[in-house]
């Protein structure tokens, strides 16, 4: 189904972690339908000892002046520690994860940090392959950066938006793509794809 015309995606820059010497931003992202306000992937909104080689610095959604209370539902697209650290203040809403994500992120050790997949209160919607979440918004799932790794598609009506999490990490991973959810956004032949650690989105080559 073809996603409203009025649909908006707002990237949101959460933090910094530093990686091999390199900044490395970390973004979620607002898609804002007709239908409902969607949160993709929540940030870190704490420090934590298990991550500290990676001196985070935070800027939280908490901080942002963002109003938490308009967002009616959540997307993990995966339960690393820098995806899912804000989980906990959308406690009652529903968090659309891949049931073998959660799997993985609740029994694989050195996986995340565990206490922030399940905080007291959260509610998640396990989804087992293709959902779609709203009309013209598809959750697909899109393994490699781990087994279940999700991506988002806005179905324009044209070529598709795509926030693809870390499914690459840098744009070159794109440019060429070697594991299951890297091939699968390119079949998808989009027009515009976020990344969780680039400030902007990826284009494909004319």
């Amino acid at each position: 189904m073809t996603a409203p015309s009025s649909i908006l995606i707002t990237p949101i820059h959460v933090g910094d972690l530093l990686a091999e010497g390199e900044v490395m931003p970390i973004y979620v992202h607002v898609i804002d339908h007709p239908d409902a306000r969607v949160l993709v992937d929540t940030g870190m909104t704490e420090l934590h000892p298990a991550v500290a080689d990676l001196d985070p610095r935070l800027h939280p959604l908490t901080e942002e002046g963002f109003d938490l209370d308009t967002v009616d539902m959540v997307v993990n697209t995966h339960l690393h520690f820098d995806h899912c650290g804000g989980n906990k203040l959308f406690t009652g809403r529903p968090i659309y994860v891949q049931r073998q994500e959660l799997d993985d992120a609740r029994s694989e050790d050195e996986y995340t940090i565990r206490d922030w997949v399940d905080p007291p209160g959260v509610r998640y919607v396990p989804v087992d392959g293709e959902f779609e979440l709203l009309p013209g918004l598809r959750l697909l799932p899109a393994p490699g950066h781990t087994r279940g790794t999700q991506i988002v598609v806005v179905d324009t009506g044209e070529r598709p938006l795509i926030v693809a999490g870390d499914t690459a990490v840098w744009f070159g991973e794109l440019d060429k793509p070697s594991t299951p959810g890297q091939l699968l956004i390119r079949a998808l032949n989009p027009e515009l794809v976020w990344l969780s650690h680039v400030h902007e989105p990826w284009r494909p080559a004319r």
